[in-house]
């Protein structure tokens, strides 16, 4: 199979799942066993894709086109603004230090 093929088939799958899934929402039995399957072929389909995907890639490796001139030649970025100095008294916050944890009743019991 040709790699549109399998992906019209995966196209055409969901389609009909996500149909049916609205009927089973709906507490339609029968729509609910279609999904069920339904599901089961797509993720053959697609395990296939995949397949055909990676083989084509690999097949056209080498024969990439190349990217527009104007594409290359991206402008420069702007610099960042530099960072404001912070307060005075943010440093005598950050001084503080914080109070030891008591210890927990627990701890003492290890053996």
């Amino acid at each position: 199979m040709s790699l549109s093929h399998t992906f019209k088939g995966m196209r055409d799958l969901l389609a009909n799942i996500t149909a049916d899934l609205e009927k089973a929402d709906g507490g339609n039995k029968a729509a609910a066993q279609r999904v069920r399957t339904g599901t089961v072929k797509l993720e053959k389909v697609a395990k296939g894709y995949r397949k055909e995907s990676i083989a084509s890639e690999k097949k056209n490796k080498g024969t990439r086109k190349p990217a527009k001139a104007a594409a290359k030649h991206k402008p420069a970025a702007k610099k960042a603004a530099p960072k404001a100095k912070p307060a005075p008294h943010a440093k005598a916050k950050a001084t503080i230090k914080a109070k030891p944890k008591a210890k927990s009743a627990t701890a003492s019991f290890r053996r």
